[in-house]
Order: structure tokens, then sequence, then C-alpha cells
């Protein structure tokens, strides 16, 4: 990718600490990207909120909120945003939970900064062939536009939702047919830790329920006893 093709792409680096954070942007400018730094998880957030990059570099372990915590708030909001985690956590578990949780990339330190952009050239290519990032997902009779933020059911038309019913909605959307345990939920809607015990969950998933039952689409999320929800992939 030329420095003229990567002269508009926006990359959110995720970094806590200095010189790692410095050293990236730096070599990231260099090769004509347009770069943006923040040192906490929280933060993280609301300057994705606000930027809307292209791609995000991601550490593991960050105060605020940690990555794994920020990584699935990005996914509620954006399951096709690239995000690439950097982090000096190299166990298999937490590549298998970056993995899980949606990571599009996962590189450990010490790394090369020559491995990292080409890895960032290769997810930006995929992202652009794909059409950048899908605008739309559909599952069960329902379709929701992530960019216009609302949601149509082949029955009944609109489906108004509030914010957080709309992320709950969109991660099973992302999920058809898959069960979805509560902490799951938690984790991918949420973005952040809550006793487990909580019924947050269920709370939501019956405003969420009663809202699709009004625009005709009964039954599409179900219940999995003793495991959790998941939505039903077609509606006779």
């Amino acid at each position: 990718m030329s420095r003229l093709q990567t002269a508009d792409m926006k990359i959110l680096v995720v970094e806590d600490e200095p010189l790692i954070s410095s050293f990236i942007e730096k070599g990231l400018r260099a090769e004509g990207y347009a770069v943006e730094t923040v040192d906490r998880g929280d933060k993280a957030l609301e300057r994705a909120r606000l930027l809307d990059p292209d791609l995000v570099v991601l550490d593991i372990m960050l105060p605020g909120l940690d990555g794994f915590d920020v990584l699935g708030a990005l996914r509620a909001s954006d399951p096709e945003l690239p995000v690439v985690m950097l982090t000096a956590r190299s166990e298999i578990p937490d590549r298998v939970s970056g993995l899980d949780l949606g990571a599009t990339d996962y590189m450990v330190k010490p790394f090369a900064f020559a491995e990292l952009s080409a890895r960032i050239r290769a997810h930006l290519r995929a992202a652009e062939a794909r059409g950048q990032r899908a605008d739309r997902l559909q599952a069960s009779g329902l379709t929701l536009d992530l960019l216009r933020r609302d949601v149509e059911s082949q029955r009944g038309g609109p489906v108004p939702l509030s914010a957080k019913e709309f992320a709950l909605l969109a991660y099973f959307m992302r999920h058809p047919g898959q069960v979805l345990s509560r902490q799951q939920i938690l984790d991918g809607v949420w973005g952040y830790a809550f006793d487990p015990r909580s019924n947050l969950v269920d709370v939501y998933i019956g405003y969420l329920r009663r809202k699709l039952a009004e625009a005709g689409a009964r039954g599409a999320v179900e219940t999995v006893r003793g495991m959790g929800y998941r939505l039903v992939q077609s509606r006779p």
C-alpha cells in the first residue's frame, strides 16, 4: 500500500508504555497513516467512537479497562473493525481469549516494526476487498444497519431499540445459531466485568424479545437451558 493510499487511513494505537507507543506512532506516520494514541482502555473506547478508525492496535495490560474488555466493546459496536492485539502476554490461553473475543491478529512483544506494518497492510487490504467494513448484518429475518443504527424486521418493519438493546442484537447477529453464555454476552456487549450472577443479561434479553415480537420476530432469541441464548438462523 503506497503513501498516497494510506493518507486517509486512520489507526488508533492503544498502548500505555510511552516508548512503545511513540515508536509505533512514528513508524506508522512515516508510512503515511493518520495515527492517534491513547494510554487507557476507557479512553480507547471514547476515541474509537469519535475517530472511527480503520484499524486498532491494542495492548492487553492497560489501566482503566484491559485490552480484552476494550476488544469486547469494540466488537459489540463494529464487528468488522480490524484489531491487532500487541502484548507481552504470550501464553496460549491469552492468545485463545483474544482470538475468541474477535481479535483480527495477535502479536507478542518484543516485535519487529516491519512485521507489524506488514500485518496492518494485510488487514487493511482485506477490509478494503470486502468493501471496507460491512455496514449491515442479516439473520433471522432481521436486518441491522450499523451506520444508520436501525433495525428492520421482514415481517413487521422498523424495530425501535435502545443503544444497549441494539448492541445486544448486533452481538447475536454476528453469531447466528451459536449458543452464547451469559458471561460471553456480558463481555461482548457491556465490555467489562459484571458479576456473572447478575440478571442484567436476562433483563435485556427480555426487553429485546418483547420489541422483536412486536415487530413480527417472535422467538428469534431462544433460551438453551443451562447454557445461554442463541439467535435462530432462520424463521419459518
